[in-house]
């Protein structure tokens, strides 16, 4: 089943190629959807995919050298039908 999540990161999240990681995660799994730097300084991230990829995507981001994510707020959001790829805001 696919599902389309949006995720709210704060902490060390910009500068430290969290999007760069995402990009590259969400692609290597057949994710789409899109990452985006906030003016303070927090991450916004729109991913569909199966609830098994989005966990391990959000392991993928996770695990950077210098990331360090303080928490994360997610919320359901409808499917986009026509979207295809990841992309970087």
């Amino acid at each position: 089943m696919i599902i389309r999540r949006e995720y709210h990161f704060t902490g060390i999240v910009q500068g430290v190629g969290f999007r760069w990681r995402a990009r590259h995660a969400a692609a290597g799994m057949g994710i789409t959807g899109w990452v985006h730097n906030e003016w303070d300084g927090s991450v916004t991230m729109q991913a569909q995919g199966s609830e098994f990829q989005l966990d391990r995507l959000l392991e993928a981001v996770n695990g950077g050298d210098y990331i360090v994510i303080d928490s994360v707020e997610a919320k359901e959001l409808p499917l986009e039908e026509d979207e295809y790829g990841f992309h970087v805001r």
